[in-house]
């Protein structure tokens, strides 16, 4: 944000808002008092201490659960500060709460769950006693403090897990545009697994478990906020069109400033989350609120993934249905780099 009486930066899109707005869509918000049937907290923000709700939440009503905790280091966030904690310590944190989660998940459920290196022991040994832990995604991160006495920490973890063998994955909603740097032709010279566009020659590729096509948000990018661990829309929208069908529900239980709930109305899936602080859950409502005016998902195009700094269709055309208008785009950074998370 601007120094007090400095204007932003002409293209800073990070949000902001009025006092009249904060106090409207504070009234969006729901609190809890009693067990709830999952109608009632569907397309919903809950701003309360997810610990205190837990045993409140229906049981298996939950499609995708994507739990993005405090890692295992000294943050603050507002008013709250995680401090950190021995690898010991951290799992039974994690012991004390993220199984009750498990009861809200239907028997075909995926369930993700975000880290670092430092809490990566403590999660895979919680995650792989009570689901099925079937990969560990690594995602670059470009921003970060550089270090002069160790390696900078450019990369986080997702690890992708499941109640059961019986489990919905799109492996063709998440393929990745690249550039063809060396094409290979047939007999015949025709492209051999490649395109040939006006824009270049392209390839559509299986997705791995390590993504490298990913803007941590920055305040020219109008998803931008505040939030010192706001994760990317386009990361989101990875997990949701892996592994929901349209209208499927999205759980986040540490939703921050509403990037899940954000991704899943736009690409047409229900969502619930939960967030402790009220300034946060007030930007996931206003974040919410704008999806009918700008339904973009930055770097999802055409129906697949773009690789960054890609140069196709370089301005989104005007929205003319409901369809979600997306640009394939990243705008580089250009802002001093923010705390690591």
């Amino acid at each position: 944000m601007p120094r007090p009486n400095e204007k932003p930066a002409t293209q800073n899109r990070t949000l902001t808002w009025s006092g009249a707005e904060a106090l409207m869509y504070q009234q969006n918000l729901l609190t809890l008092t009693e067990r709830v049937i999952s109608q009632k907290i569907e397309n919903r923000t809950i701003h309360q201490n997810l610990f205190e709700i837990l045993d409140w939440l229906p049981a298996t009503f939950v499609d995708l659960l994507f739990i993005d905790p405090p890692y295992n280091l000294t943050k603050s966030f507002n008013a709250l500060t995680f401090r950190e904690q021995s690898t010991a310590a951290y799992a039974e944190w994690l012991e004390t709460w993220l199984p009750k989660l498990f009861r809200t998940l239907k028997p075909t459920a995926s369930v993700y769950i975000c880290g670092d290196w430092r809490s990566a022991a403590a999660i895979h040994l919680i995650a792989e006693k009570y689901l099925i832990v079937r990969n560990r995604i690594t995602w670059e991160r470009e921003k970060g403090r550089g270090a002069t006495t160790n390696w900078k920490n450019s990369s986080e973890d997702i690890w992708f897990c499941t109640q059961s063998n019986d489990y919905y994955f799109n492996v063709d909603a998440v393929k990745l545009k690249r550039r063809v740097l060396a094409p290979y032709t047939d007999a015949n010279g025709a492209p051999k697994d490649w395109e040939q566009t006006e824009n270049g020659n392209y390839r559509l590729t299986h997705p791995s478990n390590l993504w490298t096509d990913l803007t941590v948000p920055f305040w020219s990018m109008s998803e931008n906020t505040e939030h010192p661990t706001q994760k990317p829309e386009k990361l989101l929208a990875k997990i949701i069109l892996a592994s929901t069908r349209p209208g499927d529900l999205v759980f986040d239980p540490f939703l921050g400033s509403g990037t899940t709930s954000v991704v899943a109305k736009k690409l047409g899936r229900r969502y619930t989350g939960v967030e402790i602080d009220l300034t946060y859950a007030c930007w996931a409502e206003k974040r919410l609120a704008r999806v009918e005016q700008d339904p973009t998902i930055q770097g999802y195009a055409d129906g697949v993934f773009w690789e960054r700094n890609s140069l196709q269709n370089a301005k989104a055309q005007p929205r003319r249905s409901r369809t979600p208008r997306v640009l394939p785009l990243f705008e580089e950074p250009v802002e001093k780099k923010r705390d690591e998370k």
